[in-house]
């Protein structure tokens, strides 16, 4: 792994690490802006989850407002160019459909004891973000399989609906059109590769069947990945060659290069989303063996007015890597940072205190020895800090853990073979 590998790496190692704690505080008023990255608008807490809107949804409604628009001037030709208030009503439709498919996977989640860290609508759909992984794969088949049950059951509405308006007519067109989507939407869930739903469902059955969650999703994600290269290749073909039900056409010309342009990006996005999927199991896979005990350095004790020279000298002598600054009663009240004492030049150092370089601890910094996996993961991001004082159940100092450190281990995780 060469060195940008590495640094990539450690970058979404950290966006592993840290969870984004989510804006705004759900009583209404203006849209507020995700502060985490890709986050979005805010636009409400159904069931207490936020539910924002990416900015590349706003690149999409503006697509489909123009694509739906002239499919409506040649249906409803008398519109003019109120057709496209017409699109604009039937892009927001399709995504309140989209959210309701999303939402049926977090009420499964939270009906799970799975919490869902936000609902995002972005281009070409939207994801719920659960947190954890479900603990059978009957369940993990249940919560893959309800999004697009709801969106079966939306077309069904949409279809009675049709029956009840004149077919000419912008309700009609309005109603059948979003049936359409909804049926697509379900379809395209359904396809077996990860990042889909259907993706999640065949690993829940290879879990199944194996006992083993992640060579479910190893077999998940490589489908995902064919799957992506069929659509690369194969939705061309089947647009000009009139499979799709629409006529056949000649390969060339501007359609050509749209029908390529969103094949590319939906392969892209299906390919994507599987190897993500592969370095997320991988990442659970190993967080076991993310221990506090075993990546804590060793620290030793100063009190607050040691010259940093002579603290860094204690160190050496003991063979710690980190110092922890302490009361006059030996109680540990702070930590020097690793980044503060590479600031100082080590001509300054025996003029520097300690105390000068520490931050102060709160109990958040506080870490049991024997805390591992998600439950370690969950502590650090709780509070997070670049170091953390690690603690016995007697309340001896045990070491310091360092942030990087936790990061390498994530690193060394995710660059094992799967």
């Amino acid at each position: 792994m060469n060195e940008d590998d590495t640094r990539g790496e450690r970058e979404r190692a950290r966006a592993d690490a840290q969870q984004e704690k989510p804006q705004g505080n759900g009583r209404g008023g203006k849209p507020q802006r995700s502060k985490g990255p890709g986050g979005g608008i805010l636009m409400g807490r159904p069931f207490g989850v936020p539910v924002y809107v990416a900015p590349s949804w706003f690149l999409v409604a503006a697509l489909i407002t123009w694509v739906f628009g002239g499919q409506l001037d040649r249906v409803l030709p008398d519109l003019g160019n109120a057709r496209y208030l017409v699109s604009l009503f039937f892009a927001v439709a399709f995504y309140a459909s989209v959210l309701v498919h999303e939402l049926a996977h977090t009420v499964a989640a939270l009906r799970f004891k799975l919490p869902v860290r936000r609902i995002q609508l972005q281009f070409f759909g939207g994801v719920s973000e659960i947190e954890k992984e479900t603990e059978t794969p009957g369940r993990e088949f249940i919560l893959a399989f309800v999004g697009p049950l709801l969106s079966l059951v939306l077309a069904g509405a949409f279809y009675l609906g049709m029956q009840a308006v004149d077919p000419g007519t912008v309700p009609g067109v309005l109603l059948a059109g979003l049936m359409i989507s909804n049926l697509i939407v379900a379809a395209f869930n359904l396809l077996p590769g990860l990042p889909l739903d259907g993706g999640r469902m065949l690993r829940a059955i290879v879990w199944k069947i194996t006992g083993k969650p992640m060579t479910g999703t190893i077999a998940a994600a490589w489908v995902g990945r064919a799957l992506a290269i069929a659509v690369l290749i194969g939705l061309p073909l089947l647009t000009h060659t009139g499979a799709l039900g629409n006529p056949a056409q000649d390969i060339g010309g501007t359609e050509t290069v749209t029908d390529a342009l969103l094949a590319a990006i939906l392969a892209a996005i299906i390919w994507t989303g599987a190897g993500n999927s592969l370095r997320v199991a991988r990442l659970r896979e190993h967080l076991p063996e993310l221990e506090a005990r075993t990546l804590t350095r060793r620290a030793v004790p100063v009190e607050t007015d040691t010259p940093l020279s002579e603290a860094l000298r204690r160190a050496n002598e003991a063979g710690a890597r980190a110092l922890v600054v302490v009361d006059g009663h030996g109680e540990p009240t702070g930590l020097v940072r690793e980044a503060a004492i590479v600031g100082v030049p080590e001509h300054r150092r025996p003029w520097v205190a300690v105390s000068g370089l520490a931050q102060d601890l709160n109990d958040g910094m506080r870490i049991p020895a024997d805390l591992a996996g998600e439950a370690l993961l969950d502590r650090l991001r709780a509070t997070p800090a670049t170091e953390y004082l690690v603690i016995e159940e007697t309340g001896e100092i045990y070491g310091v853990l360092s942030t990087a450190d936790v990061e390498r281990a994530f690193v060394a995780a995710m660059a094992r073979p799967h």
